[in-house]
């Protein structure tokens, strides 16, 4: 037999026992001491914390993707304003108890207020306060569905135009709600619509923007602007056909004829008939340049006429300067291209205006930029007799005679080659009340045109 060493076989078994312990109670005693445990535990409970908010933000991501949905909508935008308008109007149904389809719940402490002024057309004015859902976050039901509504106000970004600081409005509801949202804003916009039901609005540029200038104003019947025979239907039957083709091309129109003729007073009832609006367009105004021109002509609002009128005036000889010695910087050709160039916007209507059409250079006049011209001229007798017969009536046998003197007297006087204007007709007509005393205020200013 080999002899064992006893020293080393000690020295094996010191060094297996110390590195590699086979009794479990050595690992027992490991796991006490306090210095293991309290490293052991932060890191748990940093593991389990971590996972807890990637769940938590995983678990938020996918409930938000699979059953929630939002409707952005910003401050910019047309429908910011009727959405404030229609939430305090659900307010005020709720605060009245009338209607619980919608309303915002009384809890919400954070309002903002809106004032709207009305001008009335005697002079008078009226004042209302709204108190709409302020910055922050809201609850809205509607039509059985919840919704989160979030206002949020931006300081530190403005609106390089208006200087009012960019606002948002978010509206969260579930997905299968989704439906409400066009329901929603419907209802926002035909609330908002209401108040102008019969009225014209009247838009001129902001920047290079179109926006309402003052109050939108009362409709002019169309049968209030009396023109010689044919002239009227002749421009509605064209624009009717233009418009029922549906075609991608741009039609202009220029009405001519001396001061007072009616041409402004035409178009603007035309486009309250056809329930259109109106945008006033002034090439002479400061800081409006070629550039701007042929983008606002390129982004004129839907259903909208654009009116340049007295255009004779800003391109006499090409070059506009104002007394004051400022010069327009829209060049004639910057004009002509922004009317039919590449950028120019389709479907587009443009009327034009001028006193002096001979005026007028020929590359403005030529078709593609003006497709139809007609000339609207002084008041002849059929117009006289007809304007003062819609205004005092055309039953009454008097009326009808005195009518016809009109008639006879406005003939006599074009025959002495006197010019009557159907603005100086139709000033008289609203200064007296009755058929006889309008019939003598004639004979009177006619006497002193003859004196004059």
């Amino acid at each position: 037999m080999v002899p064992q060493n006893p020293t080393l076989e000690g020295i094996h078994d010191a060094a297996t026992s110390s590195s590699l312990p086979n009794n479990p109670k050595s690992w027992f005693e490991g796991i006490d001491n306090p210095y293991f445990q309290a490293g052991f535990g932060l890191m748990g409970v940093t593991v389990i914390l971590g996972g807890l908010r990637k769940f938590a933000t995983f678990a938020d991501v996918f409930l938000r993707r699979r059953l929630l949905v939002q409707v952005e909508i910003n401050n910019k935008d047309r429908a910011y304003p009727w959405l404030l308008s229609w939430m305090a109007h659900q307010n005020q149904i709720q605060q009245s108890a009338r209607r619980r389809s919608a309303s915002l719940l009384s809890k919400s402490h954070r309002l903002s207020l809106e004032t709207t002024v009305e001008q009335h057309q005697n002079g008078s004015s009226s004042v209302s306060f709204n108190l709409v859902a302020g910055t922050g976050m809201h609850w809205l039901k509607y039509r059985g569905a919840w919704m989160q509504v979030v206002r949020e106000r931006d300081t530190r970004s403005m609106q390089m135009m208006s200087g009012s600081p960019w606002e948002t409005v978010t509206i969260t509801t579930l997905s299968q709600d989704r439906d409400i949202f066009p329901q929603l804003l419907a209802e926002a916009r035909d609330l908002a619509m209401r108040g102008q039901e019969g009225k014209l609005v009247i838009q001129t540029p902001w920047g290079t923007e179109w926006r309402p200038f003052g109050l939108p104003k009362r409709k002019r019947p169309l049968h209030s602007v009396v023109l010689d025979n044919g002239i009227a239907a002749s421009i509605e039957n064209d624009l009717q056909s233009f418009l029922s083709r549906r075609i991608p091309y741009r039609r202009g129109y220029l009405l001519h004829g001396p001061p007072g003729s009616g041409k402004s007073s035409y178009i603007q009832a035309l486009a309250g008939s056809l329930n259109y609006n109106l945008c006033l367009l002034n090439l002479s105004e400061r800081g409006l340049g070629d550039d701007k021109l042929t983008y606002l002509l390129s982004t004129v609002p839907e259903r909208s006429f654009v009116l340049i009128e007295d255009v004779d005036a800003a391109f006499n000889k090409r070059v506009q300067t104002s007394e004051d010695g400022y010069q327009s910087s829209v060049t004639f050709s910057g004009f002509l291209n922004a009317l039919d160039g590449v950028a120019s916007g389709e479907e587009r209507i443009v009327f034009l205006t001028t006193n002096h059409v001979e005026r007028l250079d020929p590359a403005l006049i030529r078709p593609g930029r003006v497709d139809f011209t007609q000339y609207v001229g002084d008041a002849t007798p059929t117009q006289a007799q007809t304007l003062f017969e819609r205004f005092y009536g055309t039953e009454p046998v008097e009326t009808i005679d005195v009518g016809q003197s009109l008639h006879d007297l406005v003939e006599e006087e074009i025959k002495n080659g006197k010019r009557i204007s159907m603005a100086a007709l139709q000033g008289l007509f609203i200064r007296n009340h009755d058929a006889q005393s309008a019939l003598a205020a004639c004979r009177q200013t006619f006497l002193e045109i003859k004196s004059t």
